[in-house]
C-alpha cells in the first residue's frame, strides 16, 4: 500500500495513505512517522471494514523496515 511522505510546517514528517481517504500520521523522523502511519492504517481499516467498506485487492499491509 503506497505511503506519502512530506515535510510538515512544524518540521514533523507527516504520512498519508492516498487509498484510505483520512488515513494520515506524523511523526518526529521519517521512521516514526512510518509507524504511526502503520497503526493509523489498521485503525481506518477496521473503522472502514465496520461500515462495509474493503482494501481493494491490488493492496496488501506488509512490515516494512525505513531506515531514518
Amino acid at each position: 500500500m503506497p505511503v506519502v511522505l512530506t515535510s510538515g510546517e512544524d518540521g514533523f514528517t507527516v504520512a498519508e495513505i492516498p487509498v484510505l481517504p483520512g488515513c494520515i500520521s506524523q511523526g518526529k523522523t521519517r521512521a516514526e512517522a512510518s509507524v504511526n502511519i502503520r497503526e493509523a492504517a489498521m485503525l481506518c481499516l477496521e473503522s472502514m471494514e465496520e461500515e462495509g467498506w474493503q482494501l481493494p485487492a491490488e493492496y496488501s499491509i506488509d512490515e516494512v523496515e525505513i531506515g531514518a
